[in-house]
């Protein structure tokens, strides 16, 4: 019986706005509000309620049958609960039928994975607490930023517990494979890999709307059929797209809401069901490992991590910014982290790329890549003074993390010490309190008991 597993990211950019060369040192605050406040409410009312709002009536409709996965990037989740909390309501309530997974991610939507383990793991564990903060879930799986994965990312998920993690279908990894198996990690066999399928998903996320392309229109059934015509050892679809597909990249106008709630009934009709990952990984063996060496992601059309460093001025960046990750996570502040989780995020790479895509990028405020990386690199400037302000540059990493531990040691030390006074002084009390109950006990036997009042003699009659 063919699968369907069906999975959408949540993430919105937090927008910087322009800050010059001059305000490095007078200006901390490097945040476009207007346009943060703009987008997002553009976005949530053309696709992130309407399509909420269908995956719930097709849950509803398929009376348990329909299954869905999300994941939400932690500063997403940062900008919904200031901008537009009702989609978090929203996504409650689809966590309360049973239905949807929610899985994890670096809490920045950042590139960490590739350069900073300690930081990519910390990130993660962040994003799992809001999971569990908000819907109850405590994530079982793993999806990296765009879908970024090697077999060293791999090992490193495998290591800190996950049963599973999603990546892309590439064809230069899978070569004459098939992306509808069930796949494990190349470095240790206890990570499970579900694969994307490209042709499927982009149908989709990209072409829907697409009068030039050659499946247009594209119908529910018509999808359907094609996927219960794969060979029938090939029993699992995995449909990966961002969540912003529906409604944004293609317009309620194209009916893609209509379609999309046609799907369930439609793969009832044809033996075909949905399922989340974590039932997948549960009931699905591995066929067999998946090598990986170089970082693959579900981004152009090479499916590698060109579009964030692939040219200088993104390495430039990307190895400033990471070169203070150390001192940033010592630090532990929590303005400097805000600011380090918006300034991770791999959006603020993108836009300085050269690469020419298929996918239209629009770069906001910016002019041209050269625009984007200048003014990052000005914001970046300032963040790092801060940090130096904080931690001078001449005390390296290990210098600063020896001292802190000495001084976290202290405290700890202190603090079990201090504990240790209150339990005494609590055990003295007790002791005091025992003393003198004991005492007013040994004072009670000593008093001499009091005689009875003697009678009076009866008066003498004269």
């Amino acid at each position: 019986m063919k699968t369907i597993c069906l999975y959408f990211e949540i993430h919105q950019l937090t927008h910087l706005k322009r800050y010059r060369f001059f305000d490095i040192g007078a200006d901390h605050y490097y945040y476009d509000d207007y346009e943060n406040e703009r987008s997002i409410t553009d976005i949530v009312q053309r696709s992130y309620l309407p399509a909420l709002n269908a995956i719930q009536q097709m849950i509803a409709d398929a009376k348990g049958a329909f299954k869905v996965a999300f994941s939400i990037s932690g500063v997403g989740m940062e900008q919904l609960e200031v901008y537009a909390p009702e989609v978090l309501d929203k996504l409650q309530e689809l966590s309360k039928t049973g239905c949807v997974e929610f899985l994890a991610e670096p809490y920045s939507h950042g590139l960490s994975s590739l350069i900073n383990e300690k930081c990519f793991e910390k990130e993660v564990k962040r994003q799992m607490a809001r999971m569990k903060e908000y819907f109850g879930q405590t994530p079982q799986v793993l999806r990296n930023s765009s879908l970024i994965y090697n077999d060293e990312i791999g090992r490193l998920a495998a290591h800190m517990g996950f049963k599973g993690m999603l990546t892309e279908g590439a064809k230069h990894v899978l070569g004459w494979k098939s992306p509808h198996y069930v796949y494990h990690c190349a470095l240790n066999p206890k990570l499970k890999l579900l694969l994307r399928d490209i042709t499927f998903s982009d149908d989709i996320s990209l072409r829907f709307n697409n009068s030039d392309w050659e499946g247009y229109p594209l119908f529910a059934d018509n999808y359907i059929d094609r996927i219960a015509k794969l060979p029938n050892e090939e029993q699992i679809v995995n449909i990966f797209m961002e969540l912003s597909a529906l409604g944004i990249a293609q317009p309620l106008s194209s009916n893609i809401l209509e379609f999309m709630k046609a799907l369930p009934a439609c793969a009832k009709s044809r033996g075909i069901t949905f399922a989340t990952p974590s039932e997948i990984f549960a009931r699905t063996k591995s066929i067999s490992a998946l090598n990986v060496p170089d970082s693959l992601s579900w981004v152009d059309e090479e499916r590698d991590v060109s579009t964030w460093l692939g040219n200088p001025m993104q390495r430039e960046a990307f190895d400033k910014l990471y070169s203070i990750a150390d001192r940033v996570m010592i630090a532990n502040s929590p303005r400097l982290n805000q600011d380090w989780d918006y300034l991770q995020a791999s959006n603020n790479f993108r836009f300085m790329t050269t690469k020419p895509s298929n996918v239209g990028l629009d770069r906001g405020i910016y002019s041209s890549p050269f625009d984007a990386f200048t003014n990052y690199m000005n914001i970046l400037g300032d963040f790092i003074g801060r940090v130096q302000a904080l931690y001078p540059m001449d005390i390296d990493n290990d210098q600063l993390n020896s001292l802190l531990t000495t001084i976290k040691n202290q405290g700890d030390e202190i603090e079990m010490k201090t504990k240790e006074i209150e339990r005494l002084q609590t055990k003295i009390e007790k002791i005091e309190s025992e003393s003198d109950k004991i005492r007013e006990q040994m004072d009670a036997k000593k008093k001499p008991a009091k005689k009875p009042a003697a009678k009076k003699a009866p008066a003498k009659k004269k």
